[in-house]
């Protein structure tokens, strides 16, 4: 895209420039220039601090630190550069390193930021005014940090960065700042680029619902722990791939085939892998892997010597992906053979 001009009947093309080309510098420049107006890039903040950078063992600072009016913290990144650099990666640790600033701690930013421009205005009640607080909210204050950068343009690896970033909760977004010489003038062409403006209503409500989404599936997890004994010997507190493992291991010793197994636990399919012939883990691996013409993923199954099953002249691995009908799996097995040495419980 370009800017154009209208001189008299003509449609003319102001040239696309640099930050450099135009002398213009990224800390005495663009810095300055967008700290007196940070609403160009992040509408609805204050600028609590320049160069911050007020945390032990770490050089890095940030451009500008900001509040917006809802109180949370905006860390801004700024680069003249063609690509962006890798402000995506600093942005984020600097989120982090700020995400558990107090209000207090912010006034106290503030305050020194003010000074240092000889500025007269009290610190504490500017920020209050600001967020139009009447007392300081510790609990309402930095509850989420975002995150904007501003550049000349992004690469497409930053980009697709952000875009990750955003989808997984990060409120980040990032500002095209594109100059344009005219003359004697730089013009700037400002454009928010992720998210789309337009789009922004949207992506904010899509980013909800599958954080929603998320929530939803770690609340429904099946966490469920057992006990399982086995004649005197009690296995406690074994997750449910563990327990079941116990039970169909025990049961493959004391003689049922992991074939009778597999016609109890009926609705798994690929329930055993298994070689012909009783190897060691490191055996079975290469001959699964080869058999199965290198589909076969050992993190998938128990694998290990003491975990293999030896039957008839074969060894068998019992997948180790289990959900919730791990239970129904172990109840079924105990009434189908009925073994009188093995029982589980619920741990508690």
């Amino acid at each position: 895209m370009a800017i154009y001009q209208i001189r008299g009947d003509s449609f003319d093309a102001v040239p696309q420039t640099t930050f450099q080309a135009a002398g213009i510098r990224e800390r005495d420049d663009l810095q300055r220039f967008l700290r007196d107006r940070v609403d160009v890039i992040a509408p609805g903040s204050l600028v609590i601090a320049e160069e911050f950078g007020y945390w032990e063992e770490s050089r890095r600072r940030i451009d500008l630190l900001a509040v917006d009016r809802q109180g949370n913290l905006v860390v801004i990144e700024l680069k003249r550069t063609e690509d962006g650099g890798h402000m995506d990666l600093q942005a984020v640790r600097y989120a982090a390193m700020v995400s558990t600033l107090t209000f207090a701690r912010a006034v106290e930013i503030f305050a020194a930021y003010l000074t240092a421009r000889q500025d007269g205005r009290d610190a504490e009640r500017t920020l209050l005014d600001f967020l139009e607080w009447d007392e300081a909210r510790e609990d309402d204050f930095a509850n989420e940090v975002r995150i904007v950068l501003a550049s000349a343009e992004f690469s497409k690896e930053l980009t697709s960065t952000v875009l990750w970033l955003a989808e997984h909760g990060l409120d980040i977004s990032c500002v095209r700042i594109r100059p344009y010489a005219d003359a004697d003038r730089v013009l700037l062409d400002v454009q928010q680029v992720i998210p789309l403006p337009e789009a922004e209503d949207y992506q904010i409500r899509v980013r909800e619902k599958k954080q929603e989404e998320r929530s939803v599936r770690r609340s429904n997890r099946d966490y469920t722990r057992f006990n399982v004994t086995v004649g005197d010997q009690v296995h406690e507190n074994l997750p449910k791939r563990r327990a079941i493992h116990t039970v169909v291991h025990e049961l493959c010793r004391s003689g049922v085939s992991p074939e009778q197994i597999g016609e109890v636990i009926d609705w798994r399919t690929n329930l055993f892998v298994a070689v012909d012939s009783e190897v060691d883990s490191a055996a079975f691996i290469a001959a699964a892997s080869a058999e199965y013409s290198g589909k076969f993923d050992p993190t998938r199954w128990f694998i290990e010597d003491n975990e293999l099953i030896h039957h008839v002249g074969r060894t068998y691995a019992l997948s180790n992906q289990w959900g919730n009908r791990t239970r129904t799996a172990m109840l079924k097995l105990l009434e189908t053979f009925k073994p009188q040495h093995i029982t589980f419980e619920k741990a508690t």
